[in-house]
């Protein structure tokens, strides 16, 4: 077993395709990265079976540990929302022989990471005013939607956990009126995760076959049947292999903007609203076309205002595990 000279935390970014687990060590109040792995999180049935498989491949002792998992976060534990476990703190534990593990939702952990990143982190599709203060929003489009915001009391950001994801999906023309319908009928309930997400993505591209009444071809069939569906969709789009996708794409990205400025509204983000997720940095050459800041700035009387919040793509993949690293040294069992 390797030997530690420093303090060694472990850390986890869990998300419902992958999981991103780290080792640091604590080096003069700076955390230094030991040991990496990238996990397919349905190859497990649980955290702890992870950590433990982990900890094969990195015989370190971890003093510390942190984990930002999808999903509301109660007495330690989280049913994670896109992923068939139950994140328990408690267990991670016993099998680290420590106290405390730090259990947090994941966009809270994402929240906590921005204050580490650079700027070349970033994209900016709105400058606004980069000198304003105030709260933030944070909305993250991957395997299903999170969003945060990130209060500010006058020094310092607290991010707060949400569930909005899930709440009622709001069409803003008659198009999405008409998938709307389409959503209600093949789910019932139709939240902006069912839109934002990457079933989000083949959602919106389904709906828009039927409604065209185009028919698909044999090559996109094809690659649709046997890889990631909305990587391939977007990948289309982005190459001009495909009309019907890139008006996909296009819808979703007006729907996403749109939402982003529901949300800068809800939290009055002032001090920014920050694009996280693994969707937005594989499209930002379509995002920065336009089409999502119209649909942010399209909230009638309060547009000239929201014209001021400035609005950032997060590049870096490693935020939210950053985020669990620092919370994990603060030792908290629950959020």
């Amino acid at each position: 077993m390797a030997t530690a000279k420093h303090e060694i935390l472990l850390a986890g970014d869990v998300g419902g395709t992958k999981t991103n687990l780290a080792l640091y060590a604590l080096e003069s109040a700076k955390l230094r990265q030991l040991a990496f792995t990238r996990y397919i999180s349905a190859d497990f049935t649980s955290l702890d079976s992870m950590v433990r498989d982990f900890l094969k491949r990195h015989p370190y002792k971890p003093q510390h540990a942190g984990f930002g998992v999808p999903g509301p976060v109660h007495n330690g534990k989280s049913a994670a929302t896109n992923l068939p476990w139950v994140a328990n703190a408690a267990r991670v534990a016993r099998t680290l022989g420590i106290e405390r593990v730090g259990l947090i939702n994941d966009l809270v952990a994402n929240g906590i990471g921005i204050a580490g990143l650079k700027p070349g982190d970033f994209l900016t599709l709105n400058k606004g005013d980069s000198r304003a203060k105030g709260n933030r929003a944070l909305l993250s489009a991957g395997t299903g939607l999170g969003q945060s915001m990130l209060y500010w009391d006058g020094k310092k950001y607290h991010p707060s956990p949400s569930e909005g994801g899930h709440a009622d999906f709001a069409p803003t023309s008659r198009l999405q009126a008409r998938l709307y319908e389409y959503l209600h009928g093949e789910y019932g309930h139709v939240s902006y995760e069912l839109l934002l997400s990457g079933r989000g993505i083949f959602n919106i591209y389904s709906f828009l076959k039927e409604h065209k009444a185009v028919r698909e071809p044999a090559w996109l069939s094809a690659e649709l049947a046997r890889g990631d569906k909305a990587a391939v969709i977007s990948t289309a789009a982005l190459k001009g292999r495909s009309a019907l996708c890139g008006q996909a794409l296009d819808l979703f990205i007006g729907i996403y903007g749109a939402q982003a400025g529901n949300v800068a509204l809800a939290s009055w983000a002032t001090g920014g609203v920050y694009i996280g997720g693994g969707i937005a940095p594989k499209i930002v050459a379509r995002l920065g076309k336009g089409g999502f800041m119209r649909a942010f700035l399209n909230k009638g009387k309060l547009s000239r205002q929201l014209a001021g919040f400035p609005v950032r793509v997060i590049l870096n993949d490693k935020a939210a595990l950053m985020g669990a690293a620092l919370h994990g040294l603060e030792q908290s069992v629950e959020v």
